[in-house]
């Protein structure tokens, strides 16, 4: 085969993309993300012995960090930029080990990954094929490898968020590099691999709070908000990902100049930020999930900027109109870059070209509520517990997550909208667009939707079952009146389950297939432990949840 990936919910056949990525991933980006990954598990190795005796190289940290992120599924398909980006993991991880030597440190027994130069395009290319996922060849040694660094991956992207707003922990850092190191320590016994997954959804936890904090002091807590999903008359720039200081900087940078500014897929709750609402050509959101891009942006007129993932592969009838930024790249698409010295980058150019072109065509009107953040909800916290008291809300389902464009994704929508009507859903994540247009009402004023926010504000579903558990005075989580039927697409998904597992919430149903990296032996320690379970049809999951 020329490529191995199972990282993401759509691999072929539900168990690796082996010659093209599902998500438009070539084999030759696919093998530099794997020998990226390796060149950064040598850095760590060095990395994490620094910090036995104090030396911390925020440098590298920094590196480690946005080349994890790099690597999650539908965020850089450039091969030049990860062939530039395995150059200076070189030089990175040379510069930890000069550290490390200098302070006398002689470490033994290290792995290849800590030792290996190379230095041409053939080099990378045929080390690439030795070190990729099979290169583990015990099946469940495999799979507690990759679930550790998959679930690295999303820490690292929800640490870059909060990074690029100042807010920091060193821990955490720590925790990634000797992590990724321990995914090369081949005396570590299975249960301490389940041990060190365990330990990575506790760190899951710490990083989803250290970003809701820096989110919420920096823009303000979540409101109840009516967004407005129609358009208007003015030309748009649509923007799509995740990165609030993004959002902010484009706002201000388009103030003034004729420009509206829209969100799409998982930046829509930047509407529910209190700091943004001042923005008067701040317009709404425009579309839907991630993998409707195709459709959306033709039809959106404008120019799009990505900030994170997830960028498909963009057609012709609007590749011109892409713009990428930060660790998001692909062939031939313009891309913005960071500014010098910390300052904020350059919108210029897509501003100017926004002004040249027509008005978003409408694909829907209305509007649709958000901003169900733990603040919001917990303001709530006597209406609804009178409610669950009195037998008004009967249940709250958890379907937090993932969108994606498998046709048996609609298996949400058609969930959500037989759901009993004394239910209410909190969700969090893409996965709402399956189905928060449906007219599912309200429950004594409460929405039957209650959307937190993006996938890492499922740190807020987590802060209100724990809230409501103190609120009913109760010993286990498991006893609230809460169902968990998750959807799942990439490895920011995989660092939530891992942080609810670790929370203790068992019984998850998660689909819409369990993930292939998963081998049957690691399948059946969550299904003993956790009782972690696939999904089946509307009818039985109805039966068995509600």
């Amino acid at each position: 085969m020329s490529m191995f990936c199972f990282q993401c919910q759509e691999t072929a056949k539900n168990q690796g993309c082996t010659v093209r990525g599902v998500c438009g991933k070539p084999e030759e980006v696919a093998n530099m993300q794997d020998l990226l990954i390796y060149v950064l598990k040598g850095i760590s190795v060095y990395a994490a012995e620094g910090r036995k005796i104090n030396i911390i190289d925020e440098e590298a940290d920094k590196f480690v960090m946005e080349s994890l992120f790099s690597t999650i599924t539908n965020v850089n398909f450039d091969r030049a930029f990860f062939l530039e980006q395995i150059k200076k993991a070189l030089a990175m991880r040379d510069q930890v080990k000069n550290a490390v030597d200098k302070a006398g440190v002689k470490l033994e027994a290290l792995p290849d990954a800590a030792l290996w130069t190379g230095t041409t395009e053939a080099d990378f290319d045929q080390k690439a094929k030795a070190v990729g996922v099979l290169a583990t060849e015990n099946e469940d040694v495999r799979s507690l490898r990759e679930l550790i660094t998959y679930g690295l991956k999303g820490i690292a992207a929800y640490a870059k968020h909060a990074y690029v707003l100042g807010y920091k922990d060193q821990d955490l850092m720590g925790f990634i590099e000797s992590a990724l190191a321990a995914t090369l320590d081949n005396s570590l016994s299975a249960d301490e691999l389940v041990a060190l997954t365990l330990d990575t959804g506790k760190h899951g936890v710490d990083v989803m709070a250290l970003l809701d904090k820096a989110n919420t002091e920096t823009y303000g807590h979540p409101e109840i908000t009516k967004v407005n999903i129609g358009v208007r008359n003015n030309p748009g720039i649509l923007i799509s990902g995740h990165d609030l200081l993004d959002m902010e900087n484009l706002l201000k940078q388009t103030e003034g100049t004729g420009v509206d500014v829209y969100t799409h897929g998982e930046m829509l709750p930047a509407n529910y930020y209190p700091a943004f609402k001042k923005y008067s050509h701040f317009a709404g959101n425009y579309g839907g999930s991630w993998w409707r891009q195709d459709k959306e942006f033709a039809s959106f007129n404008g120019p799009i900027l990505m900030t994170t993932n997830c960028i498909i592969p963009p057609k012709d009838s609007y590749k011109d109109r892409i713009y990428t930024t930060s660790i998001v790249g692909f062939p031939g698409v313009k891309h913005i870059e960071d500014g010098p010295d910390g300052q904020a980058k350059d919108f210029s150019a897509i501003i100017e070209h926004a002004k040249k072109c027509a008005p978003p065509t409408e694909i829907e009107s209305g509007e649709i509520v958000g901003g169900f953040a733990h603040n919001q909800v917990l303001a709530l916290a006597d209406k609804v517990v009178d409610a669950v008291k009195s037998g008004a809300i009967k249940k709250f389902v958890v379907m937090a997550g993932c969108d994606g464009r498998m046709k048996n994704r609609s298996y949400y929508a058609d969930f959500a909208a037989q759901l009993p009507k004394d239910t209410v859903i909190l969700t969090a994540g893409c996965a709402k667009y399956q189905y928060n247009k449906l007219n599912l009402g309200d429950i004594g004023g409460i929405p039957r939707v209650l959307d937190a926010g993006q996938c890492n504000d499922s740190y807020s579903l987590a802060v209100i079952a724990l809230k409501l558990k103190e609120v009913f005075g109760l010993d286990d989580v498991n006893e609230l009146p809460i169902a968990y039927n998750i959807a799942w697409y990439e490895q920011k998904a995989v660092i939530v389950l891992l942080a609810l597992l670790y929370l203790g919430v068992k019984n998850i149903h998660l689909g819409p297939t369990l993930p292939a990296f998963l081998s049957p032996n690691v399948a059946s320690v969550l299904v003993e432990k956790f009782g972690i379970s696939g999904i089946s049809t509307v009818e039985e999951d109805m039966k068995k949840l509600i």
